[in-house]
C-alpha cells in the first residue's frame, strides 16, 4: 500500500520536490523534471531521460556526471507532457544536441516524439531512443514492440558515458542503440502495486503464485506459476534471457532489480543463484548491480537485466558516473553550477485576430467546456473500462485534460485570441495536464485540428471538416496506430471518413456530425471483439477481449457531446448563418423556454 501522501494528485510533484532537496548536490529542479546541478561543458551532448513517476530511482535518480544530464517526470505511471519534455530539454541543451531516452510506451513515444519535432523546429538537433528490453512483451522477431523496463538503466548508462567522454551526437546515438539492441530483461511479481489514494492494488497474485512477465505500470503478468525457490527462480530468469544470447558473447553486465517491496537480502540470495547460472553458461559477469533501479511503487517482485558486452560497451558500462542511484569508478570532478536561469512560463500572447475569428474562438471555448462536463460525468465509467487491461486512469486523465483545456481556451479568449490560437492553446493544455497516452493524443489532435482554422477569419463548416482530417493524420503519423489495433483510432477513422462523406454529399454540419458521431460509437462498441496491438494492454490481450477500448469510447462520447452543443440554437461557430438568422434563433429559443416555464 502507498500510504504516505497528502493529496493523491500531488504525490508525484511532492516526491520530486523532496528528492531535489535531498540530492541538491546532484540535481536542481525545473518545471516538469530535474537537471544536473553541476557545470556541464559547452558543446556536450545532453542525455535527457524520463517517463512517469512511481518508478524511483527512475528517472530523476539517474541524473549526474557520467549518466543523464536531465530527467523529465510525469504523474504516477503517466508520460510527461510534450511541453514538459521540450522545456527540460531546452534547459539541458549545451549546443551539442540532445539524446532523448525513454521506455517504449505509447504515451512516451507520442510526447517525446512531439517534443523532438518542436525542438528541431527551434534548431536543436534531437535524437529519439525508446528502450525495448522486456522479452515478455514481444518476441525477438518484433522486438521493436517490446516494453522498456529495467534495461533503461544500462542503455542510459552507456549513452551517458559516451556523452561524458565528449563523443558526437551521432556516436552517442549509435552506441545507445547498440546497447539497446543487446539488452534483455525479464521480471516476476509476487504482489501488485497500489496507486496513492487507491483502496487496493491494480492487480493481485494468488497466494503461493507468482506473475511472470509483469509490466512496471501496474500491468499484471502474462501468466502465473507456483512460487519458486531462489535456485529455480534464477534458472527461470536466466533461461528466458540466455535464449537470446548473441553468438560468441563471453561477457555480460547484469542488473538484478527490485520492484519496490522486495527486500535487498532476498535479492542477494537470488543473485548467488543467478551468478551460478551465468557462470554455468560460460559468461563472465562484469560489474554486476543489485538493488532498486526501476520500481513500480510498492510492487513486490524483481527483474533481471543482461547487457551482452563487446569491448566498447564494456568500457562504457564500467566508466565512472556519479548519480544518486549509481556510482561507478572514480568520482568525476565537477563544480556546482552557478548560472541563473528563468524557469517560469511567461503569459501566453497571441497575434492580433479579427473580430469574426475571436467570436469563433469564444464558441470553441464554450464547446470545450461542454465536452469537459460530459467527460467529468463519465470519469468513473471510463476508468472502469480502462481497468480491464490497463491501469484504470483513463477517466481521470480525460477529466483533468479537458478541464485544463477549458481554462486555457478561456484564457486565450480573454487575451483576444482567434479561433486557431484558442484551439491550439486548449490542445497544449490538455496534453500538459492529462499526461499519458490519451493526453498526448488529444493534445496532438486538437493542435492539428487548429491548423485548419485561422485567426483572421471565422470558422467555416469546410474548415471544421478539413481539421478533422488533419487531426486524424497527426495522430496516426506520430502514434502509429491503425484500424484494428484497438485504440482511439478505431473510432476516429470512421468518424472522420463519415464526416467527410456526408459533408461532400451536401449535408449540413449538424447532419454530417450526427452521422459521424453514430459511426464513431458503433466502431467504439465493436472494439470489444478486438485484441489490442499497441499500448500497455497489448501483452494482456486475452483480458481485453470482451471489453471496449476506453480511448475509443471516450472519443465517441466526446463526439456526442459536441453534437449536442452544435444542435443548440445559441451557438455561433461558423459563418453558415447570418447574424439576423442567429438573432432569430436566439429569440425563438428564448420564446420556447418561456413557454415551457409557463
Amino acid at each position: 500500500m502507498t500510504t504516505i501522501f497528502d493529496a493523491p494528485e500531488d504525490f508525484a510533484t511532492s516526491a520530486l520536490a523532496g528528492f531535489c532537496a535531498i540530492y541538491a548536490r546532484n540535481v536542481r529542479p525545473v518545471k516538469g523534471g530535474v537537471i544536473r546541478s553541476t557545470q556541464v561543458p559547452n558543446g556536450k551532448v545532453a542525455v535527457v531521460v524520463g517517463g512517469g513517476s512511481g518508478h524511483y530511482p527512475a528517472f530523476a535518480g539517474y541524473v549526474g556526471p557520467g549518466l543523464a544530464d536531465a530527467a523529465v517526470a510525469g504523474d504516477v505511471f503517466a508520460s510527461p507532457s510534450t511541453a514538459a519534455v521540450a522545456r527540460v530539454c531546452r534547459h539541458a541543451d549545451q549546443g551539442g544536441g540532445v539524446l532523448l531516452g525513454f521506455g517504449n510506451y505509447a504515451g512516451d513515444v507520442l510526447n517525446f516524439g512531439l517534443a523532438a519535432e518542436r525542438l528541431r523546429s527551434e534548431g536543436i538537433d534531437v535524437r529519439v531512443l525508446h528502450v525495448t528490453d522486456d522479452v515478455a512483451s514481444a518476441s525477438v522477431e518484433v522486438r521493436a514492440k517490446r516494453r522498456g523496463i529495467a534495461g533503461d538503466l544500462v542503455v542510459f548508462k552507456v549513452a551517458g558515458a559516451a556523452a561524458e567522454a565528449g563523443k558526437s551526437l551521432d556516436e552517442v546515438e549509435r552506441l545507445a542503440r547498440l546497447a539497446n539492441d543487446r539488452t534483455v530483461s525479464f521480471g516476476v511479481a509476487f504482489g501488485g502495486c497500489t496507486l496513492p489514494g487507491a483502496t487496493g492494488p491494480l492487480f493481485t497474485v494468488p497466494t503461493g503464485q507468482m506473475a511472470l512477465g509483469l509490466g512496471i505500470h501496474g500491468e499484471p503478468g502474462i501468466s502465473e506459476e507456483k512460487v519458486a525457490t531462489a535456485s529455480d527462480l534464477a534458472r527461470l530468469l536466466t533461461g528466458k534471457l540466455l535464449a537470446e544470447r548473441p553468438a560468441g558473447t563471453k561477457k555480460v553486465a547484469a542488473v538484478l532489480n527490485g520492484l519496490g517491496s522486495t527486500k535487498y537480502e532476498e535479492l542477494f540470495v537470488l543473485w548467488t543463484a543467478i551468478a551460478k547460472e551465468l557462470a554455468r553458461a560460460g559468461l563472465e559477469v562484469v560489474d554486476p548491480e543489485c538493488g532498486e533501479f526501476v520500481t513500480s511503487l510498492d510492487m513486490q517482485g524483481c527483474s533481471l537485466t543482461l547487457l551482452w558486452l563487446n569491448d566498447e560497451l564494456e568500457a562504457l558500462w564500467r566508466a565512472p558516473c556519479d548519480a544518486p542511484v549509481l556510482r561507478k569508478g572514480t568520482i568525476i570532478a565537477a563544480q556546482q553550477a552557478t548560472d541563473f536561469f528563468i524557469d517560469v512560463d511567461g503569459p501566453l500572447t497571441f497575434e492580433p485576430a479579427s473580430e469574426a475569428s475571436q467570436e469563433s474562438g469564444r464558441c470553441i471555448a464554450r464547446l470545450i467546456d461542454s465536452i469537459a462536463n460530459a467527460l467529468k460525468e463519465a470519469e468513473d465509467e471510463l476508468g472502469r473500462i480502462d481497468a480491464f487491461a490497463g491501469d484504470g486512469d483513463h477517466g481521470q486523465g480525460m477529466r483533468r485534460g479537458s478541464a485544463a483545456a477549458v481554462d486555457a481556451a478561456k484564457a486565450a479568449v480573454t487575451a483576444g485570441a482567434g479561433a486557431a490560437s484558442v484551439l491550439a492553446a486548449a490542445g497544449d493544455a490538455w496534453a500538459d495536464r492529462a499526461g499519458g497516452t490519451s493526453g498526448a493524443i488529444w493534445g496532438l489532435a486538437l493542435r492539428s485540428w487548429s491548423q485548419a482554422f485561422s485567426d483572421d477569419v471565422e470558422v467555416s463548416d469546410a474548415s471544421i471538416v478539413r481539421g478533422a482530417r488533419l487531426a486524424l493524420d497527426g495522430v496516426t503519423r506520430l502514434g502509429g496506430a491503425r484500424v484494428g489495433d484497438k485504440t482511439l483510432v478505431d473510432a476516429l477513422v470512421p468518424f472522420v471518413e463519415t464526416l467527410e462523406r456526408e459533408a461532400d454529399a451536401g449535408k449540413s454540419l449538424v447532419e454530417a456530425w450526427s452521422a459521424a458521431a453514430k459511426a464513431a460509437q458503433e466502431a467504439a462498441d465493436a472494439t470489444s471483439a478486438l485484441e489490442p496491438k499497441l499500448g500497455r494492454a497489448r501483452p494482456l490481450a486475452e483480458k481485453s477481449i470482451g471489453h471496449p477500448d476506453a480511448g475509443a469510447i471516450s472519443l465517441a462520447l466526446t463526439a456526442r457531446a459536441a453534437l449536442q452543443f452544435l444542435k443548440e440554437p445559441n451557438i455561433l461557430l461558423t459563418g453558415s448563418e447570418t447574424s439576423e438568422e442567429h438573432a432569430a434563433a436566439l429569440a425563438d429559443a428564448h420564446n420556447r423556454k418561456a413557454a415551457g416555464q409557463a
